[in-house]
């Protein structure tokens, strides 16, 4: 039986505001802000509540309700896009991700799925001490979705643990097939019932060390 790990990048293995920061900052000048639209943008992470999925949606959500339309969103999104682990969007690894990664590749295939565009992901990956610890990388995945179609895809005997952030985007496909899920920190969502839940990834490791090797 073939194991598979999926795993979501923004928020899960790319730590950190400074993406939905720099995403923020590109509508803010688009809108021709005073300053105010990042500051309700911050204040929104550190809070992690509402309505909004992440902080990407929450952007969306804030800067709609100032005007702005899918083109400006669009436009301001890949701009932020191109900054992605520069000092403008700077980003972390969860502790223990990149040893986690290098034991687990005897055991599963190591694969990262994600709506994020190609644009600097291999820098990321760089900069966050990843480069070569993922077997296959899919962008521009179009997740819930695309995941689905993903998962139809694979041997139907595939043994799937799903780790990300979004219930709805990352788990929740997985989830509905009768795989294992890992929700890692994020915006809460009330329907969410993953198999494994914590604050942060370190916390989850013998967790998803222990459904690697039953």
């Amino acid at each position: 039986m073939n194991s598979i790990l999926l795993f979501d990048f923004d928020g899960t293995i790319a730590l950190g505001d400074g993406p939905v920061l720099a995403y923020a900052t590109q509508v803010a000048t688009a809108l021709g802000d005073d300053g105010s639209f990042v500051e309700s943008i911050r204040s929104a992470l550190a809070a992690s509540d509402g309505e909004a999925l992440d902080g990407y949606d929450a952007v969306r959500r804030a800067a709609t309700q100032r005007g702005a339309d899918s083109r400006l969103l669009s436009a301001a999104y890949r701009a932020s896009r191109a900054q992605l682990a520069t000092p403008a969007a700077p980003i972390t690894a969860p502790d223990g991700l990149a040893d986690f990664l290098a034991e687990a590749a005897t055991d599963a295939e190591r694969m990262l799925v994600t709506n994020a565009p190609a644009t600097r992901i291999d820098a990321a990956l760089d900069a966050l001490g990843l480069t070569g610890l993922f077997d296959r990388i899919v962008t521009g995945a179009g997740k819930p979705a695309g995941l689905e179609a993903l998962l139809a895809a694979l041997p139907h005997d595939s043994r799937v643990l799903s780790i990300g952030d979004i219930w709805h985007n990352d788990l929740a496909p997985a989830h509905a097939r009768g795989h294992a899920t890992a929700l890692i920190g994020g915006f809460a969502d009330p329907d969410a019932t993953p198999t494994y839940r914590a604050a942060d990834f370190a916390t989850l490791i013998p967790q998803l060390t222990a459904w690697l090797r039953p």
